[in-house]
């Protein structure tokens, strides 16, 4: 059954956030701070949220490069709440997602955020998928997943009319949100509690100091300055950097390894026309092929009542490239030179190429499409929105899908706290992202 929350609760939403960006973009910088947060994305901001709830003496300031919060991959998604079927039993993802998708449901209740349990089948169209399908009901149950079931192809209709399929997992309790919407109400929890967000603060260095700032009687008690290219300097004790798409860059700030590399992988998507969207009630996935590194086109509902079909993966020419001929010099020599790439590239020769036609010519990817919703035609679709994936490379060209922290080395390295990587479903678990991330920074430093 479909829960939805809406209404007024969406008009109320909406009518804080710009009073939120107003009052962050408006905030004044002071000089010192017990914590630094680097990166308003939704893991930055869960992290920052959950510090400044266990630790309502200190003082925080969140750090962001952009002019709003949850501006890239926070702002840029699919919007589903997953419910954590994928993901290796007893792994640090499969837990994660699994809390997160209920600590995320009731933060939206609690907060009045809409959102819609709109379910997901997982369908196989061809025999050879069934075992796949099988062993992922399996890693359901061990997931604990909550209500998750097999149904037969008239299972299927039942769900969703216009879908064929042979077998189907069926996950009732995955739906839809609008993550930046949950963002910006973690943004806000964070500067009731008592926190500062600065933005259009690019962070470029960061350094530990050998003298107080002037004025300041608190000595060196804020030992780490954190500067950006205009000059403007944070004091503070110890730093927690979540980057995303840059989050390579600024850990070798404070002498990290270069690895894992930060590669950009854009997501294309189309949209339904709005004549359309009865062929689509709730998420429609395919079966993951293990051969290759991306799940594969789905179909999407969003909290506007339109419906993605998508995403495709390619190479993106600019960590921040939304569109097809986005450049960056300096983000696309970084890529092409990484070994990590070369090798990646040259296992997924074929899938990389059928990806890249499949983005230019659409009736390719509608024909993949049509699988699933044989009623689907490209005269149904538009070109839609494009998302940018920070996905994490080893050396061996292998996606790391796993959460990477670091420091650094000397006396920087010891107050200094990077996620690396924090592997999707990012957004779904940031909660208990957050939970984990304020764990380790406790961990580390003597708060």
């Amino acid at each position: 059954m479909m829960r939805t929350r809406s209404g007024g609760a969406l008009n109320a939403v909406c009518a804080v956030q710009p009073k939120l960006l107003k009052g962050i973009a408006s905030r004044r910088l002071h000089s010192t701070y017990d914590v630094a947060v680097v990166g308003a994305g939704i893991v930055g901001l869960a992290s920052a949220r959950e510090l400044i709830q266990r630790h309502p003496a200190l003082t925080f300031v969140l750090l962001e490069k952009e002019k709003e919060l949850a501006a890239h991959q926070s702002g840029h998604n699919s919007g589903v709440i997953h419910s954590g079927i994928y993901y290796t039993p007893g792994s640090l993802k499969a837990r994660l997602c699994v809390r997160g998708a209920t600590l995320a449901y009731q933060y939206c209740e609690k907060k009045g955020i809409p959102y819609k349990r709109c379910g997901k089948l997982i369908v196989a169209v061809e025999q050879e998928e069934i075992p796949r399908l099988k062993a992922l009901y399996e890693r359901g149950l061990k997931n604990k997943v909550r209500d998750l079931s097999v149904v037969d192809a008239k299972g299927i209709r039942e769900r969703e009319p216009y879908c064929r399929g042979i077998m189907a997992l069926d996950s009732p309790y995955t739906g839809i949100v609008d993550w930046r919407m949950v963002a910006l109400g973690y943004g806000r929890d964070f500067e009731e509690a008592g926190g500062a967000v600065v933005t259009e603060f690019e962070v470029s260095d960061m350094s530990v100091v050998k003298e107080s700032p002037a004025g300041s009687p608190d000595g060196m008690k804020h030992p780490i300055a954190i500067r950006n290219k205009k000059g403007d300097e944070v004091r503070c004790r110890y730093v927690l950097t979540c980057g995303g798409l840059y989050s390579d860059r600024l850990s070798q700030i404070s002498g990290c390894s270069t690895e894992p590399r930060i590669v950009p992988f854009r997501g294309d998507y189309l949209v339904l026309k709005p004549e359309k969207h009865y062929l689509v009630r709730g998420n429609i996935y395919p079966v993951p092929d293990p051969r290759f590194p991306f799940l594969g086109v789905h179909f999407t509902p969003r909290m506007d009542g339109g419906v993605w079909l998508g995403p495709n993966a390619v190479l993106a020419f600019k960590r921040e490239g939304y569109h097809l001929y986005d450049f960056d010099a300096r983000d696309f020599a970084d890529a092409l030179s990484f070994r990590g790439l070369q090798k990646l590239v040259l296992r997924n020769v074929t899938y990389g190429l059928g990806e890249m036609y499949r983005g230019v010519f659409l009736g390719a990817q509608i024909k993949i499409l049509q699988k699933y919703i044989p009623e689907l035609s490209l005269s149904d679709v538009l070109r839609g929105p494009t998302g940018v994936r920070a996905q994490a490379l080893d050396r061996d060209g292998n996606l790391v899908d796993d959460f990477v922290f670091d420091g650094g080395v000397g006396d920087l390295g010891s107050r200094v706290l990077h996620v690396r990587n924090a592997p999707s479903p990012a957004a779904t678990s940031s909660l208990a992202i957050g939970e984990m991330i304020a764990d380790e920074v406790e961990s580390r430093f003597t708060l």
